[in-house]
């Protein structure tokens, strides 16, 4: 897929990469979203800056916020389904490297 990551902090112009990067799975309890819309809202920036709890992984998509449909559900879903439009927030965020600066 292609997405925006960054693998250190600091000014934007200088860490974030575009390329192709593997498709994530969706694991148990969680669903995969293919994105239409991804919004950056300020602690996304701090994030990628370094001056909120800076990089815990090798490679971060930014972004916690976004919209989509839903094209992978992993075991134990059950009150979402495939094709399903949804909206999300806190996606990179609570321990997840990938958030919706991504297809």
């Amino acid at each position: 897929m292609k997405a925006v990551w960054y693998d250190r902090a600091g000014p934007a112009a200088d860490v974030l990469t575009f390329g192709e990067t593997p498709t994530p799975q969706a694991g148990a309890g969680e669903v995969r979203v293919r994105l239409k819309a991804s919004g950056v809202n300020p602690a996304d920036t701090y994030r990628r800056a370094g001056n909120y709890r800076g990089p815990r992984f090798p490679r971060v998509i930014p972004n916690s916020d976004g919209a989509g449909v839903i094209d992978q559900i992993g075991s134990g879903v059950t009150r979402l389904k495939t094709g399903q439009r949804v909206w999300l927030f806190n996606g990179q965020r609570n321990g997840r490297a990938f958030g919706t600066a991504a297809e």
